[in-house]
């Protein structure tokens, strides 16, 4: 199933047939890549999703438990491969004050509704509606990630031992130059284990990932959320449920799209979508606190680490276990200095730079840098990556709706005789360009036939058959008739269908 090709998501086919062959199977280099890059993704995972229970005020081990449970099941049921899904910091903001207001069961809880929620979206065809964010969106959701990825480095980097910063600056210059050298094994596992044992050797007292918290000792083991099952409870959860599948969505769908971009190749945007859900049930009914794409950690396993498949995936999150669990007390010394080199250097990777060069800028319509700046300005200012795509959409639909308005000409024509006029109406008629059509004619000194011509253009809404109405209206009551001719197929259906219905007049 490594197959990055989307497949139907409930074909009897697909299932009978079997997987395809994956591609690590039969080839030891592709194989080693996947494996090292579940690895190093597995020791970023760590302090993350510790972190991120904070956030959410629960035990880290249910941070940890929902980064093993999200990637191995999403690994199965995703629909974009080596994607990595864990515990996010979205997720952990929006169902914090559940958790904080009804206790842990309540979050359960909602991790589980919000999965639900998220297979009905999926089944629903939500994911379609990625067609609908641009490119300049999508541009400014990479910049304000990565600069969110370094923002959440800088609290490392403040108040420590002078040692961390000689550190981090070695963990960069490993990454830097040692890929000059080798690319078999991944530079960022490099830089993590020679900065841990240099600091273990030599006594370093710099943060560690054992500062963060307690690892785990044992399993997950699943069980229902403790919770009494009435519909007092379900009102109670259901609107934390909601904005954590909304937001766990649009960043998975916004990630995956970016995955695909990098890597050239096309997913299942409706998989994932039902992948996500299915995901965060399993996560719920383990205790996990739920979660979605990581972009930051996506990032790590398929641009710095060159992972394509779907092994990648499900080794991240069991290796997180085996780290975890067999080797805690070794995890625990790795340096924070180590895991915040590598998230720069992942900061740096991941923001265009192309798109703030001078040359683009002087290139790029003005609307089109507008959006950029709004989303990441929007997303910088919430910490929120769903909120700023949401203002950019509205933003670029904006900025293109009032574009649009302009470019609905209107041409008159007198006949030689004076007895008609031909009025060519040029662009697409909708609420925004329609609202000064009725403007455009002279309605006093027309002679007694008028004729729209509008096979140059297009009615898009009843704003539009409105508008016409108005103007047949106002030349009627002077006595004057109006002929609209050259209406396309749709138009004239819309036309038909609504004229003289949306005022009272007739």
């Amino acid at each position: 199933m490594s197959s990055s090709t989307p497949s139907p998501l409930f074909s009897p086919a697909t299932w009978l047939r079997g997987p395809r062959r994956p591609s690590w199977v039969s080839d030891p280099k592709v194989l080693r890549t996947e494996v090292l890059a579940g690895l190093v993704v597995a020791l970023a995972l760590i302090p993350e999703a510790i972190s991120f229970s904070i956030i959410a005020g629960v035990d880290p081990a249910v941070g940890l438990f929902a980064s093993f449970t999200m990637a191995v099941t999403l690994a199965v049921v995703g629909g974009r491969p080596a994607m990595i899904s864990a515990a996010t910091g979205a997720v952990a903001l929006v169902i914090a004050p559940l958790n904080r207001e009804h206790g842990f069961g309540y979050l359960v809880a909602a991790v589980i509704l919000a999965g639900v929620f998220q297979i009905i979206l999926g089944a629903l065809g939500v994911a379609k509606l990625m067609r609908f964010v641009p490119r300049s969106v999508m541009v400014g959701f990479v910049n304000s990630l990565a600069i969110l990825i370094f923002m959440a480095q800088v609290p490392e980097m403040t108040d420590v031992p002078w040692a961390v910063y000689p550190l981090i600056a070695a963990g960069l210059a490993l990454m830097v130059f040692f890929p000059k050298v080798t690319t078999i094994v991944p530079a960022p596992l490099v830089s993590i284990v020679i900065l841990t044992v240099i600091t273990v050797a030599a006594g370093i007292a710099v943060p560690t990932v054992g500062d963060r918290g307690d690892l785990p000792s044992a399993l997950p083991v699943p069980g229902l959320p403790d919770v009494p099952f009435t519909l007092d409870t379900l009102t109670t959860v259901a609107p934390y449920a909601l904005a954590m599948a909304l937001v766990g969505l649009m960043e998975s769908l916004m990630t995956a799209k970016l995955v695909d971009d990098i890597t050239d190749t096309h997913s299942s945007k409706t998989r994932e979508s039902v992948g996500q859900g299915i995901a965060n049930i399993v996560t719920g009914f383990f205790g996990g606190m739920g979660g979605c794409a990581m972009i930051g950690q996506t990032m790590i396993n398929v641009r710095v680490s060159g992972a394509r498949t779907r092994l990648s995936t499900f080794l991240a999150g069991a290796f997180l276990m085996v780290l975890c669990i067999v080797f805690g007390p070794v995890v625990s010394d790795i340096p924070m200095a180590a895991l915040v080199a590598v998230m720069v250097m992942v900061s740096v990777a991941t923001f265009d730079w192309h798109s703030i060069a001078p040359k683009t800028l002087k290139r790029m319509p003005a609307g089109e840098i507008t959006v950029m700046v709004m989303t990441v300005v929007c997303v910088v200012a919430t910490h929120n990556l769903a909120i700023g795509v949401v203002v950019g959409s509205i933003t670029a639909m904006v900025i293109f709706a009032k574009r649009v308005a302009h470019h609905a000409d209107v041409t008159a024509v007198t006949d030689p005789d004076h007895t008609t006029v031909v009025y060519r109406v040029t662009g697409e008629l909708f609420f925004a360009s329609s609202n000064d059509l009725v403007g455009q004619f002279d309605y006093a000194n027309d002679p007694d036939k008028v004729v729209i011509d509008l096979s140059a253009a297009h009615i898009w809404d009843a704003s539009s058959v409105a508008a016409l109405d108005a103007i047949e209206t106002k030349y009627a009551q002077r006595g004057k008739t109006v002929e609209i001719t050259g209406l396309n197929q749709p138009s004239a259906r819309i036309h038909r269908t609504l004229s003289g219905e949306l005022t009272g007049s007739h």
